[in-house]
């Protein structure tokens, strides 16, 4: 197992991934003090977080005839418009 430092695993993250892909793992260490391994992920399946496009996930919206209609003086005032 591998030992870097913050430092070296933050200038040569690509690098060590590179490696860690290949199955090989590091212990990142502050100073002496190990505090984290950075390791291969055994098992990984993508899951799709949203929808493909056009994919429909609601049912219609019906909206009555005046749903868009101009609003009245009165109701202006109510909305403080």
């Amino acid at each position: 197992m591998n030992r870097v430092t913050t430092h070296e695993a933050k200038t040569n993250l690509s690098r060590i991934l590179s490696r860690v892909r290949e199955g090989e793992e590091f212990v990142i260490c502050r100073g002496d003090v190990p505090v984290a391994l950075l390791g291969p992920v055994k098992e990984y399946k993508k899951t799709r977080s949203r929808p493909a496009v056009g994919t429909v996930t609601s049912a219609s919206v019906l909206c009555t005839q005046d749903a868009f209609a101009a609003l009245s003086d009165e109701d202006l005032r109510e909305w403080g418009l």
